[in-house]
């Protein structure tokens, strides 16, 4: 030892410990735990939408009402803002939702006046395609005989006459719908009124009383995402169905096809069901025109169908849909097919913009800054 020097210290290292095991769940595989991880999260996602639309469907007269009520909000919003500028809010409301529905009193009107000019010479044009319906099906390729088309229409005459009292119930129970309906039409006006006139001011109250003061921002952001979505798919939806049913009415008109009018305000109505509405209304178009005005004009308006359905796929939706959340068309056809197993026509319907909406919202908060 040096003279002068410390002595030194020697370090003790700790004792070294066995490795701990590894645990049943790091001895996975990576992408088997992160398959679970997002399975059992799906499965409690699912059940709460499961959940959602089960509550929807025990009050599904309320939940189509207030759907309905959104729509017409969505389309007179602009009309009701407008007027409001030179009027108080609340004639702005009245003006904007009596001349809407006067207009579509009158729409009806119109139709109803249609049909009933053209009913007794659509009842001998029907008769007379009947006949030369049957005439095509007596030659080749078919080649049936008379027999077997009298025996079928025997079987249908005897198939009425053994059902009448189910179809007798059936008549019944839809008077029970037109009333339902027409319950939900006047809560689906009574709920757009006050969804026009104070429509913010509801959803501020719905804010501050229900959601915690540091979700507002996000609840604001998501809220206007989903309105913007919801009008602008609402208002591109009611464009490209106007556009088809008058590309429609035109082409009726020039075929000379019975009972255009009440087929283009048909066709009106079924472009609300993307992708499949439209096909399904010109269907009964040409029905009709076969009955009518024979297999030619019936091929003419088969042939409709695949133009009108090239220029909504490839021209209106694009184009008029911009402002709305663009879906892709496969996405939109599990949709309409999914909502229409759920709910039937009304699940068709509301389907793709409730979808819309969710996806606007996911947009929204994803880029929203936190």
């Amino acid at each position: 030892m040096v003279l002068g020097s410390r002595p030194a210290r020697s370090v003790r290292l700790p004792p070294r410990t066995p490795a701990t095991p590894a645990t049943a769940a790091e001895r996975t595989v990576p992408w088997l735990r992160i398959t679970a991880a997002y399975a059992w999260r799906l499965i409690l996602v699912g059940a709460v939408v499961y959940g959602v639309f089960g509550i929807l469907g025990r009050f599904q007269l309320i939940a189509v009402a207030l759907f309905l009520a959104l729509v017409i909000t969505s389309v007179l919003r602009p009309v009701t803002d407008l007027l409001s500028r030179w009027i108080p809010r609340s004639l702005a409301v009245a003006v904007s939702l009596i001349g809407s529905i006067l207009l579509v009193f009158a729409v009806l009107a119109l139709v109803g006046d249609a049909v009933a000019d053209e009913s007794a010479k659509l009842a001998d044009e029907f008769r007379g395609g009947v006949r030369e319906i049957e005439r095509w099906l007596e030659r080749p390729p078919f080649r049936l005989s008379p027999r077997k088309l009298s025996d079928l229409q025997q079987q249908i005459v005897s198939y009425l006459s053994s059902h009448r009292a189910r179809l007798l119930n059936s008549a019944v129970s839809g008077l029970g719908r037109v009333v339902e309906l027409v319950t939900g039409g006047a809560l689906a006006l009574f709920s757009s009124v006050f969804f026009l006139y104070s429509g913010e001011r509801l959803w501020h109250w719905t804010r501050d009383q229900l959601v915690p003061g540091n979700a507002r921002e996000a609840w604001d952001t998501a809220g206007h995402a989903a309105w913007r979505t919801f009008a602008g798919y609402t208002r591109g939806i009611i464009i490209v169905a106007a556009t088809n049913a008058a590309l429609v009415g035109i082409a009726l008109s020039l075929l000379r096809v019975p009972l255009a009018l009440p087929l283009t305000l048909l066709e009106f109505f079924a472009a609300f069901v993307p992708l499949i509405g439209s096909p399904v209304a010109l269907a009964v178009a040409t029905v009709v025109a076969l009955a009518g005005r024979g297999p030619l004009t019936a091929a003419a308006v088969l042939l409709l169908i695949v133009v009108i359905g090239q220029i909504e796929g490839h021209l209106l939706h694009p184009f008029v849909m911009s402002w709305a959340v663009r879906l892709h068309p496969l996405v939109v056809a599990v949709s309409v097919i999914g909502g229409s197993i759920v709910a039937g026509v009304i699940g068709a319907i509301v389907a793709v913009p409730i979808v819309s909406v969710v996806w606007g919202v996911r947009q929204a908060l994803r880029t929203a800054p936190t």
